[in-house]
């Protein structure tokens, strides 16, 4: 009974210690990730900047290389195209001679003249049949070095293509750095204006002053406006030359006239 006791209490405190072992492995992941975060966020982003900069400067030595790679694999290229062309024309002469070897056994000579020498059938025959075996040969290898040719065109076309995607992408991580550069300039001038506290209460008195003196000059040129109109400004109507005398007949001579026509309203009634 003891021994099932002492068997269970291991196997609890081992599953315990794995599940704490578990749990503090996750706690100290997530603390060292914030802490890494938290280290990155103290970092100056102009220090960012720069060090995407110079990230990108340190790839010119390694697009350098490649460009290196790039010409040997062209020269070996160059040199294996010119190794096929000159295969490929001894295999054309091979074949006319063995061509011509075979149309003239065909015709049943015994014996034959080439170069200034004569030679038996048997002898064309053996030479044919060596002449055969080579061309063989050299066919093959025409055939294992075209293929070679087609395989390194290939991977030159594929390297060069690898070294425009390469320059692409460096020209367009230089232009994201400049505008990131730009950003972060606007961004700091921004955050400049906005923490800057400026004493403007002489500005504010100045604008004072100034409008002071405006509404003065506004005042005064009023004022000679106003004399200029009603002092000293020439009449141009012409002037009532009506005599008094007239004037007081004609008033008189309404009154007269309005109480004549009182008295025919009256006798008519």
């Amino acid at each position: 009974m003891l021994k099932k006791i002492l068997l269970a209490g291991s196997a609890v405190t081992l599953l315990s210690g794995i599940v704490m072992g578990t749990g503090l492995w996750s706690y100290g992941r997530m603390a060292a990730d914030k802490m890494t975060q938290s280290t990155k966020d103290l970092v100056p982003m102009e220090w960012e900047v720069d060090r995407a900069r110079q990230m990108i400067t340190d790839l010119e030595p390694e697009i350098a290389e490649n460009a290196k790679r790039i010409a040997r694999e062209k020269i070996a290229t160059a040199r294996l195209e010119r190794q096929v062309d000159q295969a490929s024309e001894r295999l054309g002469d091979a074949q006319r001679n063995i061509e011509r070897l075979s149309a003239d056994l065909k015709k049943g000579d015994d014996r034959f003249s080439y170069g200034g020498k004569t030679y038996t059938s048997a002898q064309v025959r053996d030479d044919l049949s060596a002449r055969w075996k080579r061309f063989k040969t050299q066919r093959e290898t025409v055939d294992k070095l075209q293929q070679q040719l087609v395989a390194r065109h290939a991977s030159l076309d594929a390297a060069n293509e690898r070294m425009d995607a390469m320059l692409s992408a460096k020209r367009q991580l230089e232009v994201e750095v400049e505008n990131l550069q730009a950003r972060l300039s606007a961004l700091r001038v921004a955050q400049t204006s906005s923490e800057l506290n400026l004493d403007d209460s002489q500005l504010s008195r100045t604008r004072e002053l100034l409008d002071d003196i405006a509404t003065r000059i506004d005042v005064e040129e009023e004022v000679m406006a106003v004399d200029t109109q009603y002092f000293g400004g020439i009449d141009l109507d012409e002037p009532d030359q009506t005599d008094l005398l007239d004037e007081i007949s004609a008033y008189f001579d309404n009154d007269d006239s309005e109480a004549d026509q009182l008295v025919s309203i009256e006798l008519v009634e």
